[in-house]
């Protein structure tokens, strides 16, 4: 299958989604609620997944999805469901085609709480199910740094069709990545649209509010010696070991700080060269890592070219549920490199041990 289909209503619907990400950062709707992992939730989050929802339900409503939020705490907090209501109703691509295309407008209130609890599927290995993180990096979202709109279709638990949307990240391919990618980042010349579908490469696209851009294909960057690379990893301690992270740079000859930076935004940037290796490695020996967290990001970074794999070298096994259940941790680098960055992480953790 070529997945022509699907693409473009993931890349509609993530370019929506993102829309009004943007434009909840930009008012004063920054809300949050508690969520069990204490990481904060915002009305972004509800109303992005609500968009994408309604797009995935129109054109595929026999699929599965696995999607982060639930309408619960909307139904017990009507003042809450109102103000996400109200900018989900005015979010609108500004091309009417691409608009018309994924179903205009959700109808009421009520059928945007209905369209959220769609997103309760276990996951599995059998049939056709998309997962959403509406807002991946809700930290760096709310400190305008970066944050990914992210949408991914797994078929019999393989990804098929992965698309991320970075409101933050330069446009430009080949900028490189600065130490203060991760705040303040939401001027213009700003936005890129991600995505890949098994077999077919890897692409970038500018963020638009109406219909999409051009794209343009995108690899990872040759790497001659792992010394010139440079490292992603995330802003929070807790999502990530950052003194593992420090000797295994040191056992590469790895010189130049690590670029720290929320979200998939890291997968999308290595995958076009900005970056080239992303790590994240266990915290707690218990966690296990959420699939809407690296489906997309997984595959785009393998349709560039590179290789992603837990710390034991084994590809991530989307297809047991709504984490990584038997996986732990993420090592994503160029191909040729994958080996040696693999074998850098397994002595420094097995140092531990």
């Amino acid at each position: 299958m070529s997945y022509a289909n699907e693409l473009r209503i993931a890349l509609l619907a993530v370019q929506r989604a993102s829309l009004l990400t943007k434009s909840v950062f930009h008012s004063k709707a920054k809300g949050t609620v508690d969520k069990n992992d204490k990481s904060p939730v915002t009305i972004g989050d509800f109303g992005a997944q609500a968009l994408i929802i309604a797009a995935l339900h129109k054109h595929f409503p026999d699929d599965e999805i696995v999607a982060e939020e639930e309408a619960a705490a909307l139904r017990e907090q009507p003042e809450l469901g109102d103000t996400i209501w109200d900018i989900v109703r005015q979010t609108a691509l500004g091309d009417d085609h691409a608009e018309k295309e994924l179903g205009g407008a959700i109808a009421s209130k009520e059928s945007m709480l209905d369209l959220l609890d769609k997103g309760n599927s276990a996951g599995g290995s059998k049939g056709r199910i998309w997962t959403i993180d509406p807002i991946d990096g809700t930290k760096g979202f709310l400190r305008g740094g970066q944050y990914a709109v992210c949408l991914g279709l797994m078929v019999d638990g393989d990804v098929k069709v992965g698309v991320l949307g970075c409101p933050n990240l330069p446009v430009d391919d080949q900028a490189p990545l600065a130490a203060d990618i991760g705040s303040n980042q939401t001027s213009d010349g700003h936005g890129v649209l991600f995505s890949a579908v098994q077999g077919q490469g890897a692409t970038s696209r500018p963020l638009t509010d109406g219909s999409l851009a051009q794209e343009k294909s995108i690899t990872m960057r040759a790497v001659p010696s792992l010394a010139e690379a440079t490292f992603c990893e995330s802003v929070e301690a807790g999502h990530s070991a950052h003194g593992d992270q420090a000797q295994i740079a040191q056992k590469l000859g790895i010189t130049k700080p690590s670029v720290r930076m929320d979200s998939q935004a890291k997968y999308g940037s290595i995958a076009r060269g900005a970056g080239d290796i992303y790590l994240r490695l266990p915290v707690k020996a218990t966690y296990q890592e959420k699939i809407w967290d690296h489906a997309a990001g997984d595959l785009i970074v393998r349709e560039a070219g590179g290789e992603v794999t837990d710390i034991h070298g084994k590809r991530l096994d989307f297809s047991v549920g709504r984490t990584l259940a038997n996986n732990k941790g993420v090592v994503a680098a160029p191909k040729a490199s994958h080996g040696e960055v693999l074998s850098a992480v397994q002595e420094v953790l097995n140092a531990k041990l």
